[in-house]
């Protein structure tokens, strides 16, 4: 029997790159449709009459399966490799989508939903299939331009808002679907697949849900569902906000959303290359201090006040215009981009070993956050009728983060210092 004959480097160099770019793209798709209720919700909201918590479990039930996926997908991505399991994921959504065009109770949104959110389970999938293809010294570039894919619930606001406008909400699905078998062809003509890449996965899914007892990687499950689960709840809820707020149509809101969600998915390698540059602990720790300032003039909800003065009443006005608003939503939107790979910095620094392990919990904590978080802002706006409650929330969920890592990363330098100078 012959032996095979390698192939020649230039044609193994660009191989390489036909994996990113159509993983790329498949990941971008993919992280499209998975949004696709932060605007396609919106005509289903009024047509079915939901309040704002209804509103918010729609919006959220697709992040809620691509959340749950994620640390099996990375299992059989290891073991059967990513190419087939990407593929097999695209295929799986594609009769889902199609049918919510046809689905008339609420119930039915839900379900269909639920199968949507297969989608979101791509990051998964396609984090260890493009790193395996590139050497250590180009890995972080690489999964900063595949990461780039979380761009796609910008292309969301930009696409699906014009299909409603000439065709209806229901064209939104069937076109979706059709997108997703497309790509789910593109992907399969040029990715390829190398068998030394597929190896038996190191630790079970219990193993990876014990270590849920470190208490470092819940530090960073807590971060990545600040940076990330903020990230996609506000890409869900904010085209709805703008609607709703300032009374933009749904054309102007999605475009002005995107200036949050854009560089909240394109600029993640900025955010590898700060933590490469200076730390992730440092880089960490401004992300944060920049959302908290952001969300606390956010969260001021639009007042008016009168006050008594010498010349009879005075009623003034206080709130943040249109303009002001998204110029601190874009700085959000850079800052969650910056920090979603810092804190996975954080993990490949502490936990070379089993990075897999600990990214696919942390990961699957984000993605929890995003599904809680749009349900929360509902809840909070039907209880408090206060559209800007939903800033007050994540303005607390930072402040948690603030001090928990003043106090924690005190108490281990610390610690360090004390061992330093017992060896002394």
């Amino acid at each position: 029997m012959a032996t095979p004959v390698p192939p020649s480097a230039p044609i193994a160099e660009s191989k390489k790159y036909f994996v990113l770019g159509s993983s790329t793209l498949a990941f971008t798709v993919c992280f499209t449709i998975w949004m696709m209720f932060g605007v396609v919700g919106i005509p289903i909201k009024t047509a079915l009459q939901l309040n704002e918590t209804q509103f918010g479990l729609l919006t959220a039930m697709p992040v809620l399966t691509g959340s749950l996926v994620r640390v099996p997908l990375g299992i059989w991505t290891d073991r059967f490799g990513g190419r087939i399991v990407f593929f097999i994921l695209m295929l799986a959504t594609v009769i889902p989508i199609y049918l919510i065009s046809y689905a008339t109770e609420y119930w039915h949104f839900l379900v269909l939903g639920l199968f949507v959110g297969l989608a979101g389970g791509s990051f998964s999938v396609g984090t260890p299939y493009v790193a395996r293809w590139f050497k250590p010294e180009r890995k972080g570039l690489a999964m900063g331009v595949f990461g780039a894919g979380n761009s796609g619930a910008a292309v969301n606001k930009f696409v699906a808002p014009v299909i409603i406008a000439s065709a209806g909400w229901m064209m939104v699905p069937k076109v979706y679907a059709a997108l997703m078998l497309g790509t789910a062809i593109l992907f399969w003509i040029f990715s390829a697949s190398d068998p030394s890449h597929q190896v038996a996965s190191k630790e079970s899914l219990g193993q990876q849900l014990a270590m849920l007892k470190d208490s470092r990687v819940l530090r960073y499950c807590q971060y990545y569902s600040v940076v990330f689960g903020g990230y996609v709840g506000l890409s869900l809820w904010m085209v709805k906000y703008y609607v709703t707020e300032y009374g933009l149509d749904m054309k102007q809101a999605a475009l002005l959303a995107a200036c949050f969600s854009l560089p909240g998915g394109v600029l993640r390698a900025l955010g590898g290359w700060l933590s490469d540059r200076y730390g992730a602990y440092k880089v960490t720790w401004w992300v944060m201090w920049v959302c908290w300032v952001a969300f606390f003039l956010l969260s001021y909800p639009q007042t008016d006040f009168t006050i008594i003065t010498v010349k009879g009443p005075q009623t003034f006005h206080i709130g943040i215009g249109v303009e002001a608003f998204t110029a601190l939503m874009f700085t959000v939107g850079i800052a969650m981009a910056v920090g979603k790979a810092s804190v996975f910095k954080f993990i490949s620094d502490e936990y070379s070993s089993n990075i897999g392990a600990v990214s696919g919990i942390v990961g699957l904590a984000g993605g929890l956050g995003g599904f809680i978080l749009p349900i929360i802002f509902g809840a909070a706006l039907d209880l408090t009728g206060v559209r800007s409650s939903c800033f007050m929330l994540l303005y607390g969920t930072v402040c948690v983060s603030l001090v928990g890592m003043h106090y924690q990363f005190r108490r281990e330098s610390m610690l360090s210092a004390q061992a330093a100078l017992a060896k002394a």
